[in-house]
């Protein structure tokens, strides 16, 4: 049986009271959550070799604005810029598991922050749509949750090959060359 995903979207790029940079009226984002959880179903599925065994995962999906994730960024990486995606993964702490909360409950994979700000620029700059580049970043963010990382060129080929395999799950068809 597949896995499947509680899934928690938050989407507090509507709430933003800094000037943004790029102009995104709220009904542009045209992602539903009904198409958020199905393709982080397909994804989970996808990925399970990679997994914990649970029965379910939960996850948080915040879509924000650059001055929201420049915070963040600046918080957690030291790095007082926006950028395009955080993954704040947990199962990186050593919290226990016992094979009771496992079976009874989610396994909680982390949180996902993605800018919309960023994310529409590079759409652009990509010359494909938001929703396209809003499902690279989240499936990008969704691989470091369960461990992916890119410290090298090598590394970051094989995650970026791993990313097109995902969209292509919900398809979405990306060309890496």
């Amino acid at each position: 049986m597949p896995p499947k995903v509680e899934l928690y979207v938050e989407n507090s790029f509507q709430e933003s009271t800094p000037p943004i940079a790029v102009n995104i009226e709220a009904s542009q984002i045209t992602v539903s959550e009904y198409t958020w959880e199905n393709w982080f179903d397909k994804w989970l599925e996808i990925l399970t070799p990679d997994l914990p065994p649970a029965l379910s995962y939960e996850i948080g999906l915040r879509l924000t604005n650059d001055a929201q994730i420049q915070e963040l960024n600046a918080q957690y990486r030291q790095q007082d810029k926006p950028t395009d995606v955080l993954a704040f993964a947990s199962l990186e702490t050593d919290f226990p598991q016992s094979e009771e909360m496992l079976a009874s409950q989610p396994l909680y994979l982390g949180d996902i922050v993605v800018s919309i700000d960023t994310a529409q620029r590079q759409a652009q700059q990509q010359e494909h749509s938001l929703t396209t580049e809003l499902a690279w970043l989240t499936a990008h963010g969704l691989l470091h949750l369960v461990g992916w990382d890119h410290p090298d060129e090598e590394s970051l080929m094989q995650m970026l090959k791993q990313q097109v395999i995902l969209l292509d799950a919900a398809g979405i068809f990306i060309n890496l060359t």
